[in-house]
């Protein structure tokens, strides 16, 4: 009998090999990073004005050049691949999130973990309780950038809604606020914004990048759309979180 794609994946114990799509960016260079640490062989790909913010990582990955949402470039990365972690930046007016997103559905082997990042603002299913102030920036924010054709806010609904649609084993995990700093662990996360636990909105660049990683071997995360929270945060602590994870 033959053997199919799912069982070519790679077995426990073997490296995995990891494709991130829009390795060259902040919250991507970390991935890299993470994705070493544990071992694992790492596939980037970035677009060609961007490899070299890669300097760092040369001779300890492969880098593929070209735009995320160029379903060669993409097929050509993540061909064997165990796991995708895709950054969906929802740039210009030209439906970059929603084609990177697809790109990736349509080329990933069946099997692989898929795990994607975008912001709170995208709800799977309408559950999600959000502040005023939160709906007021979307909405004026989103309005603005489309009108100045730099990010179009709801091409990333768009994506995830694909993802959502996906009988991949995906994962969606939604950031809150990010900022720069030491790690303070793996970050805590709600199935839906306006949990208590998520209050503080805020996330360590450097912690996000960490759980994107950590998903691909978490299977309780597989078709979850996690809302996550920095570990030390005053929210997180207040309702028990130790420093570390266990």
């Amino acid at each position: 009998m033959g053997t199919t794609q799912t069982e070519e994946l790679r077995r426990p114990g073997t490296t995995k090999k990891v494709c991130i799509i829009g390795a060259s960016g902040k919250l991507g260079r970390y991935m890299v990073q993470h994705a070493l640490d544990r071992g694992f062989e790492v596939v980037g790909v970035c677009r060609e004005q961007s490899v070299g913010k890669l300097a760092d990582f040369e001779g300890r990955i492969t880098v593929v050049p070209g735009a995320t949402d160029d379903g060669a470039v993409v097929a050509r990365a993540v061909e064997g691949c165990d796991a995708v972690l895709t950054v969906l930046v929802p740039w210009g007016v030209h439906h970059y999130a929603s084609g990177t997103a697809q790109a990736v559905l349509s080329h990933a082997q069946q099997g692989a973990r898929l795990v994607f990042s975008c912001g709170w603002h995208i709800s799977r299913d309408g559950l999600d309780v959000y502040s005023r102030r939160h709906r007021v920036f979307v909405a004026i924010f989103g309005r603005l950038a489309k009108l100045t054709r730099m990010v179009d806010v709801d091409d990333q609904v768009e994506a995830c809604r694909r993802i959502f649609a996906s009988d991949a084993r995906w994962t969606v995990v939604r950031g809150s606020d990010l900022e720069e700093g030491e790690s303070q662990g793996l970050p805590v996360w709600s199935r839906h914004v306006g949990d208590p636990v998520l209050a503080s909105n805020m996330t360590r660049r450097v912690d996000f990048a960490q759980f994107m990683v950590e998903a691909i071997e978490d299977e309780g995360l597989v078709h979850e759309a996690p809302a996550i929270v920095g570990r030390l945060t005053s929210s997180a602590r207040a309702h028990g979180f130790p420093e570390r994870a266990a």
